[in-house]
């Protein structure tokens, strides 16, 4: 199907799907799909970004600007994640603990607005990944539009794109919980730890990056043409996450990658 196939189609399910709250973060994803349903549904529609330590700042704020840019209803919610045991233990589909979560916080807001649906932007390309949130979110009702109209990552991309949206080229995030390895306790402090050390290294300009953190052990994944400019900056970021609270600090020479931890479970 063609792209503009398969714009039909995400705007037919879309107004098929009827009045909605859409869970949104501020990447391309959820900003395509909150900017659709808002054409479509008009007032019948509603986003909501759920906040918690496994949040950075930076992007709570950056989700907050853009939803105002583009005329987005948006509701910011607290979720104390940290207080879930099972959640801080870490474990392999940690994803769908915090699914469960977050569902119950979506769907208490969905019913004060009158929204009979939530909706997220999990597509296609998520599938063959490991998505444990995937199922949690299927069970808990809240249905992906994305995936019922056919779209991939890049074809997100060129939609947005097409609709003049800036985030079209957004890198992909994560939320900070999936930079600690399964089973190390979440804590507040290793979670402020690696948002520190991202944001450091977003400032000095590298586009795609993580910092894991491996108990006092920091490994940095960026892209491999920009590992010789990491290392020319090398004294100052050891330095740095140092100063963060990490013993050592390590590049990766795999480069960057999507969901590293989960190559152990391979």
């Amino acid at each position: 199907m063609s792209i503009s196939g398969k714009k039909q189609a995400l705007l037919e399910t879309i107004r098929k799907r009827g009045p909605m709250l859409v869970a949104f973060s501020g990447g391309v994803d959820s900003t395509l799909l909150a900017t659709l349903a808002r054409d479509v549904l008009g007032e019948k529609s509603r986003c909501v970004l759920l906040d918690s330590p496994a949040v950075p700042r930076a992007a709570v704020e950056e989700a907050r600007q853009i939803a105002l840019d583009l005329g987005l209803g948006l509701d910011i919610i607290p979720v104390p994640l940290l207080e879930n045991v099972t959640f801080c233990s870490n474990p392999a589909n940690r994803c769908y603990h915090c699914k469960k979560i977050s569902a119950a916080y979506l769907k208490k807001r969905a019913a004060e607005l009158g929204l009979s649906c939530i909706a997220d932007g999990i597509n296609l390309s998520d599938t063959g990944e490991h998505r444990p949130g995937l199922l949690a979110s299927t069970e808990e009702g809240i249905v992906h539009p994305f995936i019922e109209a056919g779209c991939t990552k890049q074809d997100i991309r060129d939609i947005a794109r097409e609709y003049g949206l800036s985030v079209w080229q957004k890198p992909s995030a994560a939320c900070l919980s999936s930079r600690i390895p399964y089973g190390d306790t979440i804590t507040c402090e290793k979670l402020h730890m690696v948002e520190e050390a991202e944001a450091f290294l977003t400032a000095q300009g590298f586009s795609q990056l993580r910092v894991r953190a491996h108990g006092n052990i920091a490994r940095i994944e960026v892209h491999k043409e920009e590992m010789g400019r990491i290392l020319e900056h090398q004294d100052a970021v050891a330095e740095k996450l140092r100063l963060l609270g990490f013993l050592y600090v390590t590049l990766d020479l795999g480069g960057y990658r999507s969901g590293s931890m989960d190559e152990v479970l391979k």
